[in-house]
């Protein structure tokens, strides 16, 4: 019987656990928060913190190959464990790579893959040439640590520069500036290559932010045939060129020339690909286990158009979650809900999905049943 570690255990390793257990594999996580998403359906739980190389050491110790569920790990503990003979996928040295954004988007660029202009700061001089020299707006990011729009600050003019460096800690975190890009659309591939080698790229999917947050996701994107096949291309080359094993996760900017740039990646299952738990014959999730366990990787159609909203905390309180015999009145409606103890606000608590005729159908009835949900 194969066992699997997860440094992590939110909502994406609970979401692995779910499609691998068809399977009758046995998972140890790793996670500080005793109760996380995946604590109930995980057969051990090391509480620890994601920064506890001997605690990471131990996970390794259980079970045939380590992976992770989001990049905000030590780094060093998975080159130790490579080092002492463990199999980690991704890499240490994938991880490495993406961990820092400014590594990130260097290496896509030597990679010869089409990024927005990027420039290093450390000091509010720093930004200031670097606005002389990009022209405003910008985007000011931490190199590390941002998700979900955290780490980042939008500068629109040189008055704007003082508050955007103190939001971001004055240079406590390295940072770095990016032009502003005006893009048309924000789009996301989902790609996963096998130990073995062998590659599969799922449908582009059309994402809608909401204060930084993801609200919807839309499959198949509403671009033209030629932008479809350059994102899932550059999505291929991408996993190859950061030598990805299992799921990475390409998040692009469609330009009103219809031209991608990636923006960001992310190496494992993605938000923005809850889609193919329902939309897909094989979910990111169980072909992320086929990739790091070196099975054939399943087929990445769209069995029917998709569409999927995230259900967001817009206060703090306990978690009761009410309405859901009222928002199962939708047919096609599937809803996932996280397990967290606690709604905050901006805290991603669960998803629903829909699979419909058209985009607008599925998408109506995955407002309608989010509208009927709530947290008391």
């Amino acid at each position: 019987m194969k066992k699997i570690g997860i440094i992590g255990g939110g909502q994406l390793g609970k979401m692995m656990i779910l499609d691998a257990k068809r399977l009758d594999y046995q998972f140890v996580i790793l996670d500080p928060t005793v109760q996380c998403p995946a604590h109930s359906i995980a057969d051990a739980h090391i509480v620890a913190g994601f920064d506890d190389i001997e605690a990471i050491k131990r996970l390794a110790e259980r079970v045939d190959v380590v992976t992770y569920e989001f990049e905000h790990i030590s780094l060093q503990a998975l080159q130790e464990l490579e080092a002492a003979g463990h199999k980690v996928y991704p890499s240490s040295e994938t991880l490495g790579y993406i961990q820092n954004k400014y590594q990130q988007k260097c290496h896509l660029k030597k990679n010869k893959l089409s990024v927005p202009a990027f420039l290093p700061v450390e000091t509010v001089s720093d930004i200031k040439q670097a606005g002389e020299q990009l022209s405003y707006p910008l985007i000011l990011k931490t190199c590390t640590g941002g998700y979900d729009g955290k780490g980042n600050a939008v500068i629109d003019s040189e008055e704007d520069i003082p508050r955007a460096y103190e939001a971001l800690g004055k240079g406590s975190l390295p940072l770095m500036v990016e032009e502003f890009v005006p893009f048309v659309k924000e789009v996301s591939v989902l790609a996963c290559r096998s130990v073995n080698g062998q590659t599969v790229v799922f449908p582009v999917a059309e994402n809608v932010h909401k204060d930084s947050i993801l609200d919807e996701t839309t499959v198949p994107a509403a671009i033209s045939p030629e932008t479809t096949r350059e994102a899932m291309e550059v999505s291929e080359q991408c996993l190859h060129a950061f030598e990805a094993c299992g799921m990475l996760c390409v998040e692009l900017f469609v330009t009103k020339e219809g031209h991608v740039l990636v923006n960001e990646l992310a190496p494992r299952p993605h938000n923005s690909g809850h889609y193919t738990i329902e939309g897909c014959v094989t979910s990111q999730y169980e072909n992320h286990i086929r990739g790091i366990l070196g099975l054939p990787l399943g087929s990445t159609k769209l069995i029917r158009p998709s569409a999927m909203k995230n259900i967001i905390g817009d206060h703090d309180a306990k978690a009761v979650l009410l309405g859901l015999e009222e928002a199962y009145q939708e047919p096609d409606v599937k809803i996932h809900i996280y397990g967290k103890e606690e709604v905050r606000k901006g805290r991603k608590m669960g998803h629903i999905t829909a699979t419909a005729d058209t985009i607008e159908e599925a998408l109506r009835q995955v407002r309608s049943a989010h509208a009927a949900l709530r947290y008391e």
